[in-house]
């Protein structure tokens, strides 16, 4: 499968390979959707069309205060290059949606019960694996986050490292052959060639 990256060299931090983890969702209580700091899951050019159709599916799982924020200031925000969802009051995501105590995304809903075909921002599925998009390469690592402790404690219990844990979401950004170089034990030298 080829790689839908437009980047031609993918930068991987040594510890992509070499952290455990598997997000705890009942412990997290889905942090990484609620985080403050003002900016939601950055989202790019491309995405943004595939999360406007798939918007008003999901509009139906959400509060009444993020339909009104969406209304008020549209999905996402930023210029081209550099978008990123919007929020509400600095911290949730405007497609969060609570089950219990338990922050969930309203895009995902949809897409498990077969009404899209968009599952979610593949910055938000990736997570704690992050990409910065640098001039011609992407650059991947690990953000560890307190918020995340009981998932890299949960990877270490299950023995199972985060580019296995978030192998398909890898996949859906990078292709299997790329994934399969990035979750490889061989060295490469920190960087993959996204060229064919």
């Amino acid at each position: 499968m080829k790689s839908e990256s437009e980047y031609s060299v993918l930068i991987i931090d040594d510890n992509v390979k070499t952290t455990q983890f598997a997000c705890d969702l009942n412990r997290c209580k889905g942090a990484c959707c609620t985080l403050p700091g003002g900016r939601g899951a950055p989202i790019t050019d491309a995405e943004c069309a595939e999360i406007e159709r798939a918007s008003p599916i999901a509009m139906k799982y959400l509060s009444e205060k993020s339909r009104t924020r969406i209304a008020e200031a549209g999905l996402w925000e930023g210029e081209d290059g550099f978008r990123a969802l919007e929020c509400i009051d600095e911290k949730d995501c405007v497609f969060v949606f609570y089950e219990n105590t338990i922050a969930k995304c309203a895009l995902e809903r949809a897409y498990l019960n077969g009404e899209t075909t968009f599952r979610k921002p593949p910055s938000c599925n990736l997570f704690p694996i992050r990409i910065a998009r640098e001039r011609d390469a992407e650059h991947i690592y690990i953000e560890h986050i307190p918020e995340c402790v009981d998932g890299y404690r949960n990877g270490e219990k299950l023995k199972i490292r985060a580019v296995d844990f978030l192998r398909e979401p890898l996949i859906r950004a990078y292709g299997e052959d790329i994934t399969n170089a990035i979750a490889s034990e061989q060295p490469h030298n920190g960087t993959i060639s996204n060229r064919e």
